[in-house]
């Protein structure tokens, strides 16, 4: 076997930006799985040249050079980015592999970019790619494990490339670390709707917790599990061994069934000082919510009343949406979530805009058969720039009538006020205002409202929205290629475009080929 050298980057973000929030927070989105492939590449024998690319300065000056192998972990939203680095490193002579979510959400498309894609990976998928190494061009190979990976390796063995990431962060630093892979719930919408619950293991939970207080004084450790604490009493155990209570300072995304409050009392006791439940919606995911059969103001009523609980033992909660779900129609969810806001001012919303992920869940086989998806470019698939799903009960001017408003409401003066007041300690009220300021807030009001005028007054960008042409307005392509700036005459031909469909025509090729008929 030869000695490879090997470069991994991790796309935290998707363009240079000098946005306060960006520069404050983008080095704490770290990923693990580059992390973790950069430790595995190294067990292998190979020389490893690490890069997590946040958003501050050139992307080009930054990316490693004479590898024999490229790596790229990428999100939806950074794929254009992606594609322009392989062209660019392809034409420098390396060849390129995709993992992350985007290679798992639309393994066909990547494959026209990159000479490896990576679904599920675990260490014997990476060791294939590197045994071989080869170009595969004009389609790379797919390649994926039958499930997520037993185990990963820990903090310990990541430290160098966490560390490589913090010093990016110039004022708070969080620590990525994972407990378990996969949910038990179904969310129809969400990426691991169909993935088991694993949790990993908890001795090397233990070791890298005692390992992290070696390293920082009072680190902040943020849990990357789709649900934390699902085996509650094993995971808050397996920390009250490990760590003096207090110690370290944690934030989680968990679900309000969870959140009882003797769980909130022991989280307080333990460190927890952000949660991130997910709401969701008023007329859907009530077993997330633990409000059972109880819908619409009802379920309010509920939501809020604990919302305002958890509040009480933790000083900061983000409480997630989804905006136009199928369940959702008229004015009256968006009505609901303002009253949640204004009973439950300490709460942090954050709204994602329903998307379909190509091959994310099966849920948009459905949406993709009745035609909803639009094919936005991937650059704006961050569940906040485009919706790429046609409502079911709204008209695109009046969804975005109604988008705007709501978060108009949510970071208007008076809620942030509120908010301020409402929150305890120093770091939930700076961080709280600093998103409602920036282009969480202010800047997503301003572009909400530059979608909503162009519906109105631009019939080709409508036309797009409504799936009667498939060319891509200005608007967008215009914003790519300032974003890409010189990586713009490195984006394959193309490559801005994809096939809003192929999960369906995959999908129904199985379906009837003669191996499936003869199953």
């Amino acid at each position: 076997m030869r000695k490879l050298r090997v470069g991994v980057i991790d796309l935290v973000a998707k363009a240079p930006t000098q946005r306060l929030w960006g520069r404050t927070m983008n080095a704490n989105l770290a990923g693990i799985m580059a992390q973790v492939a950069a430790v595995w590449c190294e067990e292998e024998g190979h020389e490893v040249h690490f890069v997590c690319y946040t958003g501050r300065g050139n992307v080009i000056e930054q990316l490693p050079e004479d590898v024999d192998l490229l790596i790229i972990s990428a999100f939806t939203q950074a794929a254009q980015l992606a594609y322009a680095i392989s062209a660019l490193c392809r034409e420098r002579g390396a060849v390129t592999c995709l993992g992350g979510p985007h290679a798992r959400c639309y393994p066909p498309d990547a494959q026209k970019y990159f000479d490896y894609v990576l679904g599920f990976t675990d260490q014997d998928v990476l060791r294939g790619v590197l045994d071989d190494c080869q170009p595969h061009r004009p389609l790379g190979l797919h390649r994926a494990a039958a499930q997520q990976p037993r185990s990963l390796p820990g903090v310990r063995k990541r430290w160098k490339y966490i560390e490589a990431a913090l010093a990016k962060s110039p004022v708070i630093k969080i620590v990525p670390m994972i407990g378990s892979l996969g949910c038990p719930y179904t969310c129809s919408f969400c990426i691991d709707s169909e993935v088991p619950y694993q949790p990993l293991d908890f001795e090397e939970l233990k070791a890298d917790l005692r390992f992290l207080l070696t390293k920082l004084k009072r680190p902040i450790v943020g849990w990357h599990d789709p649900n934390f604490g699902i085996r509650f009493d094993d995971y808050l155990g397996a920390i009250e061994e490990a760590v003096p209570p207090g110690s370290i300072r944690f934030i989680a995304e968990s679900t309000l069934s969870l959140l009882s409050e003797p769980h909130l009392k022991r989280l307080k006791r333990n460190g927890f000082k952000a949660l991130l439940p997910g709401i969701e919606s008023w007329y859907e995911m009530g077993n997330k919510s633990k409000t059972g059969a109880k819908r619409g103001l009802d379920k309010v009523e509920q939501v809020s009343e604990h919302a305002n609980t958890i509040l009480r033992h933790v000083p900061y909660l983000q409480t997630n949406f989804v905006l136009g779900l199928d369940g959702d129609e008229g004015r009256e969810t968006f009505e609901l979530t303002k009253r949640f806001l204004d009973q439950t001012p300490g709460a942090l919303p954050a709204y994602s805009l329903l998307t379909a992920f190509g091959q994310a869940a099966p849920l948009n086989l459905e949406y993709q058969a009745t035609d909803r998806v639009r094919a936005f470019p991937f650059h704006f698939m961050n569940n906040n720039h485009v919706m790429n799903v046609k409502p079911k009960n709204y008209e695109w001017p009046q969804f975005y009538d109604y988008v705007v408003d709501l978060t108009a409401h949510s970071f208007s003066r008076r809620a942030i006020r509120r908010r301020f007041q409402a929150n305890r300690g120093g770091i939930p009220r700076f961080l709280n205002v600093m998103r409602a300021i920036s282009s969480e807030g202010k800047g997503r009001i301003e572009y909400f409202h530059r979608v909503r005028e162009k519906l109105e007054s631009d019939r080709p960008f409508r036309d797009f929205f409504e799936g009667e042409t498939d060319r891509i307005p200005s608007f967008y392509t215009d914003w790519v290629r300032r974003d890409l700036g010189p990586l713009w005459e490195y984006l394959p031909e193309g490559a801005l475009y994809h096939d809003p469909h192929a999960y369906l025509k995959a999908h129904e090729a199985i379906e009837t080929s003669p191996q499936a008929a003869e199953a």
